[in-house]
């Protein structure tokens, strides 16, 4: 064997060695968020849905208040969950963790505590969230905080319950994980914390003007959960008025998938790219379907044309 002929095998011995495993056919769990009733768990199914993303809130109105169901309630809703072969990804929870008034942070925190032990009885992995926040407060000194309420109030419950935090990048609320800053912040400052990770909703990003593809990208594995939900802006109504119109006038809404300004093709392909296997849920909040007028619990007749438009646009990615 000449040395050409050896450098030759050696190179093909190596190019076998390093062929890919063949690619199967993508199939995370699509699903839709919104109250817990047994009329909602057996429409999602039927409609072909295979998850769900469940709120949970303090008061009357809540079909899943964490902090008075009772055993037995929460037996009929993993029976119901059960027959209809229905997959839980995460419980939907508002954060409000180091809000300055201490009345209002105690009981914010009281609920989520009792949140994450329910989402551990149900056999939920994941609760969806805010990271907290409090203005008044230098952001470096907001991280520190929000790192000594988690660890001291919610990491115990999510250790015994095996349970994960997820911040949605939701601006609109007590939260600082809302852009690649408050994200690379938090996640240095939890190191390597296996109780904190992102609820990737890219319509929020859209919104703020940042790269929702990129973000995904440079925090790929961070990302637990996902909402489906996109955002169009209304260019002439911005162009008119700025991002802080005088008049107030509203320069974006949210849509069902398809019909703003994300191009999912290029989300899903990082999705692919990383392996993401998990769930991604239609959270519907079109107007134009229904959004600000379904009553609840129940979903609406409008509200569930709305998730089915949502379902037949993303067919072609998510089989």
């Amino acid at each position: 064997m000449t040395r050409r002929t050896l450098v030759s095998s050696l190179a093909l011995a190596a190019g076998v060695k390093a062929k890919p495993a063949p690619r199967t056919e993508w199939k995370p769990l699509l699903g839709v968020l919104g109250p817990y009733t047994p009329d909602n768990v057996a429409w999602t199914k039927a409609q072909g849905f295979t998850n769900m993303i469940l709120g949970s809130g303090p008061g009357p109105r809540s079909t899943l208040n964490a902090e008075t169901i009772t055993d037995a309630q929460i037996a009929d809703v993993k029976a119901t969950l059960q027959k209809h072969q229905m997959n839980v990804s995460a419980l939907q929870v508002g954060g409000d963790s180091i809000n300055p008034d201490p009345d209002r942070r105690a009981r914010a925190n009281h609920f989520f505590v009792k949140a994450i032990e329910l989402a551990g009885k149900l056999g939920v992995p994941y609760i969806g969230t805010q990271s907290g926040k409090d203005a008044a407060k230098p952001f470096e000194q907001q991280v520190d905080e929000i790192v000594r309420v988690y660890t001291e109030q919610f990491f115990p419950a999510c250790q015994q319950y095996k349970v994960r935090i997820l911040w949605e990048p939701y601006p609109e609320a007590p939260n600082i994980a809302t852009s690649p800053v408050g994200f690379a912040a938090l996640f240095k400052a939890f190191g390597d914390s296996p109780y904190v990770g992102l609820q990737y909703d890219p319509s929020h990003l859209v919104r703020q003007f940042m790269d929702p593809i990129q973000t995904a990208r440079d925090f790929s594995d961070k990302i637990y959960d996902v909402h489906l939900k996109d955002t169009e802006i209304l260019w002439p109504v911005l162009r008119a008025g700025g991002i802080n119109p005088v008049n107030k006038a509203r320069w974006w809404r949210y849509r069902i998938p398809g019909m703003g300004s994300i191009n999912w093709r290029e989300f899903f392909s990082v999705l692919q790219d990383i392996g993401y296997t998990g769930a991604m849920s239609i959270e519907q909040e079109d107007d134009l379907y229904g959004a600000a007028n379904n009553p609840g619990p129940d979903f609406s007749g409008e509200f569930k044309v709305g998730l089915a438009m949502a379902k037949r646009y993303l067919n072609q990615y998510v089989p």
